[in-house]
């Protein structure tokens, strides 16, 4: 398997491991995976919750450094790696999360949960970072390029072609539209190749995200024109991910079945292990817990008490609680049957011989 070029970084294997929120993906599963030589992406929504530096009325200011605080632990376990992070343009402190996050050092931006039309902007004094859109269309990846290119005279560094039908999280398509079989995520991965390939003259790096799982799911990805994956839930099982072991559990435990779609409080679908959807609901509106952060600028929970809190479902999920807690998951995460380290998926999927011998060590 070729290299992965993204902007200036050279990534020895077509890897990103995909951005999980709340610290479900942090210093510890971003650093491990870009020791072995993928990109490691710290998810930066909510990491001021079980940060020191939250007092419970600071959110965002905590945020802030709570984030700078995971990249420079991340750091320190891939001193040399590409460390990145998942920016969610939903959320109330992006511009500053994104800034944050270049300050900081990292190497990689990757952005979804909305179009980042401004991203380039944020980011203009870092010519290094790299910019990476998620798409769901090839009339997103176009509204991207051209409002880029007019007003910042760039384009993205690569795409995150994500598969509503398979990935887990908040998802970029409407509720009704998902498995409806009307999808094909590989003639959408060509199709934003060819976009670029044909307006801009521009071979651009597009990455397939959603349901990959295994060595015989890269070989397909690349075969079918991606050149490279991101990969998520296969890592929570893994005993670098920054998540409690109960949160673990619940993927060895899931059954197929379990796994569902649940509309967000941010106005997105989500997948996620669907059982406690009610008792989730029960904590915060029955309970009468108000908005506790704000930090999304859209909620149906902050205006008006609807669903949940996500933020606050998501981290108490992080820290053990499968009663109250909301875990997202793609829809292979039932394949999920052992705790396993990074290095070992790495094995799996590139091969013992090409493994970098940091990773191996």
């Amino acid at each position: 398997m070729m290299p992965l070029k993204i902007g200036k970084h050279q990534i020895p294997y077509p890897l990103i491991q995909g951005g999980m929120g709340v610290r479900v993906s942090a210093a510890g599963l971003a650093g491990a995976v870009a020791r072995c030589g993928g990109v490691g992406l710290i998810a930066t929504a909510g990491l001021a919750l079980n940060s020191p530096h939250y007092t419970g009325r600071n959110f965002f200011a905590a945020d802030l450094l709570a984030l700078k605080e995971e990249l420079r632990k991340a750091y320190e376990i891939a001193p040399d790696g590409i460390i990145g992070t998942n920016c969610m343009v939903a959320v109330s402190n992006y511009d500053d999360i994104v800034r944050a996050s270049c300050e900081a050092g990292a190497k990689i931006i990757v952005s979804g949960a909305g179009l980042p039309l401004n991203l380039p902007a944020l980011t203009a004094d870092y010519p290094e970072v790299a910019l990476v859109p998620i798409v769901s269309s090839v009339k997103a990846a176009e509204l991207i390029a051209r409002k880029w290119h007019k007003a910042y005279q760039r384009l993205p560094d690569a795409v995150v072609v994500e598969d509503p039908n398979t990935a887990g999280g908040h998802l970029g398509e409407k509720l009704e539209n998902i498995g409806n079989g009307s999808y094909d995520q590989y003639a959408t991965v060509r199709g934003v190749k060819a976009y670029f390939r044909e307006e801009w003259q521009a071979d651009m790096p597009v990455i397939a995200a959603g349901g990959i799982w295994d060595r015989a799911d890269v070989e397909y990805a690349l075969a079918q024109g991606a050149d490279g994956v991101q990969m998520a839930s296969r890592f929570v099982c893994t005993e670098e991910c920054d998540a409690a072991p109960e949160f673990k559990q619940a993927y060895l435990d899931c059954r197929k079945e379990d796994i569902g779609l649940i509309m967000s409080p941010a106005g997105l679908p989500g997948r996620a292990i669907c059982g406690n959807i009610e008792a989730i609901r029960a904590h915060d509106v029955e309970g009468q817990v108000r908005c506790p952060s704000g930090c999304l600028k859209k909620c149906a929970y902050k205006s008006g008490q609807e669903r949940f809190c996500i933020v606050h479902a998501l981290d108490r999920a992080q820290r053990g609680d499968r009663a109250s807690g909301l875990i997202f998951c793609g829809s292979n995460a039932w394949k999920a049957d052992r705790i396993e380290t990074v290095a070992e998926i790495f094995e799996e999927l590139f091969g013992v011989v090409a493994l970098p011998q940091a990773c191996a060590g």
